[in-house]
């Protein structure tokens, strides 16, 4: 009978080879396999092909295999605060292939599943889709990509058996179940490492013919990169003249939200909505990383600190609220069963184009699941400042950035005014911020203004 467990992570990566491909499980700093990890560092193993959601920070996870040169090609959906790794791509140091967060995922499950490639409207019209194949299916265009698999897969869970049972806690499944299904030899670490048989059947996430080795890691950083809360009035008071701009912004992309909508925000402004959601609304916020969080909102006279918020990172779930892994978030996504999409931007087309993922020679953060989410949602809302801090217009004719996705914005919401994209094209203004004139509407608009 084979013995699945390892007495060590060192004892568990040693034939990991020079040249190998590496599936590792984690969403920005949660589920990361952190000892796993740690043993490629210390062993020092090179010319290694990581593919990952992305790359954690520069001295934590990923990112510290990335410093040590490591690492010689990524395949990512987004950079994050990784600012060394967002450094090498620009300087061409490091081959990097960025894949929208929902294809990653499903690219990752299929190549556990035995499915050869599927077909996505993620990307389509955008640089990702460059030399993919395009087919229509119900009159919609789709992009055929290929499915992952990896020499060895790198996954963290909360509990394990001798088996190689596993159980994940809270947001740390996010990648990592897939991962697990998609590495020739698939090597988790747990938190707890107990005897076959201790753990609920009804309770397991991944079942132990995914994993081939198994052992109990130590001494977890867990580290988190954004502490967020609910702001009160006397703390919207203190912001600075640029911050006040965007909590209007985040004050009129609250009316957007009725009662018991499920709402998926984006990173920056959007996830300022939380801020203003009335008292007592039913709102379900959907995140990637495999979160649906519930208000009720706090009703009045009650404390703000209990209720989940917007962020990213947070993985408190209020009542009513459930945990997924990262493929189910994207099966919801791409089905189309989230209400409202609200996302940042960089430019907005008045054809209802959206680039905000990039800056060629300057910027790349990754698309993360914004492909995905612009591809799927009927309703779009872009919430951005109006202008750049040069004072150049973000309401474009057409976007001169790449793009995120193809005549799919449906409203724009700015600190001057709220503006519907026409199916002929052009931004119609349909609400003014109060004190702001038409004139300072026009100097700030370089697309066709409707009035």
């Amino acid at each position: 009978m084979m013995n699945k467990v390892f007495s060590s992570s060192l004892d568990a990566i040693k034939d990991v080879g020079s040249g190998s491909s590496i599936l590792m499980g984690g969403f920005g700093l949660t589920g990361v396999p952190e000892n796993l990890i740690e043993a490629l560092w210390q062993q020092g193993t090179k010319n290694l092909t990581c593919i990952s959601n992305e790359a954690g920070l520069a001295d934590f996870g990923i990112g510290r295999l990335i410093a040590k040169k490591q690492i010689s090609k990524m395949i990512c959906s987004y950079i994050g605060e990784n600012h060394l790794f967002e450094e090498l791509l620009l300087a061409g140091e490091l081959e990097v292939e960025l894949v929208p967060q929902g294809t990653l995922a499903e690219r990752i499950r299929c190549g556990g599943a035995g499915i050869p490639a599927f077909y996505t409207p993620a990307g389509v019209g955008t640089e990702v889709g460059a030399n993919k194949e395009v087919r229509e299916f119900d009159g919609k265009k789709y992009l055929l990509e290929r499915a992952i698999h990896a020499d060895f897969a790198f996954v963290k869970a909360w509990k394990g058996d001798t088996e190689g049972n596993l159980i994940y806690k809270g947001t740390s499944q996010n990648f990592n179940p897939v991962v697990a299904m998609a590495g020739k030899i698939t090597i988790a670490e747990v938190e707890e490492l107990v005897p076959a048989g201790s753990l609920d059947p009804n309770q397991i996430h991944t079942p132990g013919i995914y994993v081939q080795r198994i052992f109990q890691g130590k001494d977890y950083i867990k580290p988190i990169e954004h502490r967020t809360h609910q702001l009160d009035a006397e703390e919207i008071k203190e912001l600075s003249p640029e911050d006040i701009k965007k909590e209007v912004i985040g004050k009129r992309l609250a009316l957007e939200i009725k009662d018991g909508d499920y709402v998926n925000l984006g990173i920056g402004i959007p996830t300022r909505v939380a801020n203003h959601i009335p008292k007592g609304m039913k709102v379900i916020l959907q995140s990637e990383n495999g979160l649906l969080g519930i208000g009720p909102f706090p009703k009045e006279g009650e404390e703000d600190a209990d209720y989940i918020n917007a962020s990213k990172q947070t993985i408190t779930v209020a009542t009513g609220g459930s945990v997924f892994g990262s493929e189910q978030s994207f099966a919801m996504i791409r089905g189309n069963h989230i209400d409202v999409t609200i996302l940042g931007g960089m430019e907005v087309s008045e054809q209802g184009d959206l680039a905000n993922w990039k800056v060629p020679g300057k910027m790349v953060k990754g698309m993360g699941g914004a492909m995905d989410l612009v591809a799927s949602a009927d309703k779009v809302i872009v919430a951005m400042l109006q202008t750049t801090p040069a004072g150049k217009s973000k309401l474009v004719s057409s976007c001169d950035l790449p793009l995120t996705g193809v005549r799919c914005v449906t409203r724009v919401i700015t600190e001057l005014g709220v503006y519907d994209i026409l199916p002929e094209g052009g931004f119609k203004l349909i609400e003014r911020a109060p004190g702001v004139s038409i004139e300072e509407i026009r100097a700030a608009t370089a697309g066709r203004l409707i009035l």
